[in-house]
């Protein structure tokens, strides 16, 4: 791969997890309840570990990738999209994460699999095994707090 075809994948995975961010931190800032404040800055400070991984990342840390695979409760699967709302609860909250975790992680899915170049297929598959494993941690906590509690 050539370095600016590897710079512009970077900074196309940059802009994403950059977006997500902004969006967490929004969230955090129009919510009326404290607890999803704090739950929603705790989101952009995970996908801010994202933005530092990608503004780190050099060419030759391709050959290092160790792609794993994430275990896919599924859960969201057979949820609704969320809307955000100032008011959501923990659960809505939670929906509405899985949902974009569970978005991103098929986006670097289906643009690994567009790919010709095995080192842009590996890095897109690295950024799709990070939103598996954010989306697998927002599944468990949905599957002790909601499901089993109900």
């Amino acid at each position: 791969m050539d370095i600016s075809q590897f710079q512009d994948v970077v900074a196309f995975a940059r802009n994403g997890e950059v977006e997500a961010v902004n969006f967490y931190k929004d969230c955090a800032k129009r919510t009326i309840r404290p607890a999803m404040k704090e739950a929603f800055l705790e989101m952009a400070n995970e996908e801010q570990l994202h933005v530092q991984m990608l503004d780190n990342f050099k060419p030759k840390t391709v050959d290092q990738i160790k792609v794993r695979i994430i275990p896919d409760l599924k859960i969201s699967d057979y949820l609704i999209d969320m809307e955000f709302s100032p008011d959501m609860n923990y659960q809505d909250l939670l929906i509405l994460a899985m949902k974009r975790e569970e978005a991103a992680h098929n986006l670097y899915l289906h643009l690994a699999h567009e790919q010709g170049d095995s080192d842009v297929i590996k890095l897109f598959n690295l950024l799709a095994q990070e939103e598996a494993r954010h989306k697998n941690r927002l599944e468990r906590e949905y599957d002790e707090i909601v499901l089993k509690n109900n």
